[in-house]
């Protein structure tokens, strides 16, 4: 504090908060006029500085408690909707920290239970507010409410153990440029049940990063006692992985001292840490969910660290800092409640040109459209224009063309870094993809644990760092155990922060036809693009498809699955006789990740198919031409998800008779959104889809070739059709 109490220097405020303009940074800056924090100065980031002594630890820590009260009152005054998570009773934890925090790139990630940390990082106590009332002043327009929060290099979320592999890849992009910076990963005890958690704390461990998780151990999830639920003790977690370990107690006299002293432990080691907090929640879980019984509630009431420390300071200076507190909390709830409700052009809306019968769409999307316009083959064309030649492309196979990809990304951008499981030489991946990389990029293609989802959600810390991570995971079967990444972080990051991008990239061989069985032979293309903002690229042996990751790499900024079928591998890369179809300006990325035609102008039918099922989908085109004379048109697109809509409706609305081809389990799928597509937009001719059926894939290979579509059956299907 300053040494007058009462002297409120002037902060950066409405027009001075700055979020940085590097990588991770998100939330609009500016919200709310409210430019003072009494008593507090601010750094030029606008971090508050609050020193270590009684008084301006009281003072802040009080300012957060009648945050949180306030937030409480306006909930009973009906003026909140949804949860919130208060952290009353925690604040000195929630403070300790945060404020020791003081290189300008170091890192906060924190879970449901964030006001104070976003308050000691931020000092935006309009803002959370009025984030939290659902406001146009919120932090965040009032997108993400109490629980997702970004501000700078802080961002929340609420899903237990989510953000801690996040921090993880956030970490490793620090040390890759040489920071000095250090993560700071907030978690509570319940998050202890969630393997993720130790996913990461491996992955920490193994790299030797400078992350530090601070586990606030209040005792109680959100009405079991931690006792019944967490085994052993928590702080031999930590030391189990080789982490710097500390436990401390926020009711000691001299906690925030000693916490303060472990960021700088952690930061001059360069290495991991983990930070036991004993702490005790004397609110609720969330508003009034709070079955304690009131012997416990006093129990922790007596204990109160913040009560304790303001009995230090004189009446005289206890009441100062109350009254004044009091006061700019009241401006606080006034300039909240006076923010008009957050409405879509508040937070930016973009339309999306979906072209879905002329309906202007008010949402944001939750994808960005490509860094540049054109495609890989050329400006794109318009809307029924004669379809675009290919460049001729040709390798001795796809896996090659990857491979050789992978190699100019390395060699062109040294934000790329490549992660998965035995990448190494001389191994390089299960189907030997990255053969050769680790040996020329040692430090930049790293072999990884088996952490599916660890090394998922490193990936996406590493791109809110500004790198361009390419995570390969060994069977698409395994990309299961990334769900809650892709589904809950991936794509909610971009969606409602518009500073923020994940430019990620999965990568992972799919399908069937090896005898692999039920866990190594799926398409599960057909879960992922229901996604909403995830991207899923599919390309052929017909594409470049070395091309579409580079593209996807360097010029699409959103998280994308990148499939490749284990069969393509062995096949050569050879665009044939296949010619682009137009990109319609309205379909994202469909100049980037082009769909392709092949065969007679004026077709007797039309077969649909992506990925592995296309040289099937070939042979069965000559059996009709030559066995039935028919004329066959083949279309293939890349791009699966955002489907290209508007192009394949000028492709195929006229058609007569269409067959769609995959061998995903066809119900619910890629198939089922392209006719719904057309039966939109009027379609009157004969459609049908064939792929696998929703069974488990046999091992036995005279099984599997029973249920996956070939060409016999494809035929078959097609002149049951005509």
């Amino acid at each position: 504090m300053n040494a007058n109490p009462d002297a409120g220097v002037r902060a950066p405020g409405a027009g001075a908060r700055t979020p940085d303009s590097g990588a991770g940074a998100a939330g609009p800056a500016g919200r709310g006029s409210l430019a003072d924090i009494p008593g507090f100065t601010r750094d030029a980031h606008g971090k508050p500085l609050i020193p270590a002594d009684a008084a301006s630890l009281y003072a802040y820590g009080h300012l957060v408690r009648s945050t949180e009260q306030l937030i409480l009152d306006l909930f009973g005054q009906g003026l909140l909707s949804g949860t919130t998570h208060t952290c009353i009773g925690q604040e000195l934890s929630q403070l300790a920290v945060v404020r020791a925090l003081d290189n300008p790139d170091d890192r906060v990630l924190s879970n449901h239970r964030n006001h104070g940390h976003f308050l000691a990082y931020s000092g935006d106590f309009p803002g959370l507010v009025a984030e939290i009332m659902g406001r146009a002043a919120g932090v965040c327009g009032g997108y993400g409410g109490s629980q997702h929060i970004a501000f700078r290099h802080f961002h929340s979320n609420g899903v237990q153990a989510g953000m801690t592999a996040i921090a993880v890849g956030e970490a490793l992009a620090l040390r890759m440029r040489h920071s000095e910076a250090i993560v700071a990963v907030m978690i509570g005890d319940g998050t202890l049940g969630e393997g993720l958690l130790y996913e990461s704390l491996n992955l920490a461990s193994v790299w030797k990063l400078p992350v530090l998780f601070v586990v606030e151990h209040n005792r109680v999830a959100q009405t079991t006692d931690t006792s019944a639920t967490v085994a052993g003790s928590i702080a031999d977690r930590g030391r189990a992985f080789g982490l710097q370990t500390w436990q401390l107690d926020d009711a000691e006299p001299d906690f925030a001292v000693r916490a303060a002293e472990i960021p700088v432990q952690v930061r001059e080691s360069k290495l991991p840490g983990f930070l036991v907090i004993e702490t005790r929640r004397l609110g609720p879980h969330s508003k009034g969910d709070d079955q304690r019984p009131d012997s416990e509630l006093l129990r922790i009431a007596e204990r109160d660290p913040l009560a304790a420390l303001g009995r230090t300071l004189s009446s005289e200076q206890r009441q100062q800092i109350e009254a004044r507190n009091t006061a700019f909390i009241s401006q606080v709830k006034a300039e909240a409640t006076a923010s008009p409700q957050s409405q879509w052009r508040n937070i930016g809306s973009r339309d999306r040109g979906s072209g879905m019968s002329g309906r202007a769409l008010s949402l944001r999307p939750v994808a960005a459209g490509p860094a540049t316009p054109t495609g890989p083959g050329g400006p794109a064309g318009p809307a029924g224009a004669p379809a675009v030649p290919m460049q001729p492309v040709t390798f001795s196979n796809v896996r090659t063309s990857i491979n050789s990809a992978l190699r100019d990304l390395l060699v062109a951008d040294e934000r790329v870094v490549l992660l998965g499981e035995d990448l190494h030489e001389p191994y390089g991946g299960a189907f030997k993809v990255t053969k050769g990389l680790s040996s020329e990029f040692p430090g930049r293609v790293l072999s990884t644990p088996i952490s599916e989802a660890g090394i998922t959600g490193a990936g996406i810390g590493l791109a809110l760092a500004g790198r361009r991570p390419i995570v390969e995971i060994m069977f698409a079967d395994f990309v299961a155990l990334c769900f809650d990444q892709l589904y809950n972080h991936a794509v909610k990051f971009p969606g409602m922060f518009p500073e923020a991008s994940v430019p990620l990239i999965v990568r992972t061989p799919c399908g069937g036809r090896r005898g692999y069985g039920p866990t190594h032979s799926q398409s599960p293309e057909n879960i992922l693009v229901s996604i909403p903002g995830l991207t899923v690229v599919y390309g052929s042996h017909r594409h470049a498809v070395g091309q579409l990751l580079v593209n996807a790499v360097l010029r699409w900024p959103n998280p994308t699955v990148f499939l490749e079928h284990k069969l393509l591998y062995t096949q050569p890369q050879d665009p044939g006789a296949y010619e682009e179809l137009p990109a319609d300006p309205h379909d994202w990325g469909a100049e980037l990740f082009p769909t392709l035609r092949s065969g007679e102008l004026e077709p007797d039918v039309t077969l649909v198919a992506f990925g592995g099922i296309l040289p099937h989908v070939e042979r069965a085109a000559e059996r009709l031409r030559t066995q039935e004379e028919l004329g066959v048109e083949i279309v293939v697109p890349s791009l699966l998800a955002p489907l290209p809509c508007n192009a394949l409706r000028s492709a195929l609305l006229r058609r007569k008779c269409i067959l769609i081809c995959e061998e995903a389990h066809c119900e619910f799928g890629v198939s089922a959104e392209i006719m719904a597509t057309l039966a939109e937009a009027g379609y009157r001719g004969a459609i049908a889809r064939i792929g696998t059926p929703p069974a488990p894939i046999a091992a036995a290979r005279s099984l599997e070739r029973e249920q996956i579509p070939d060409e016999p059956e494809i035929v078959a299907k097609v002149l049951e059709l005509i």
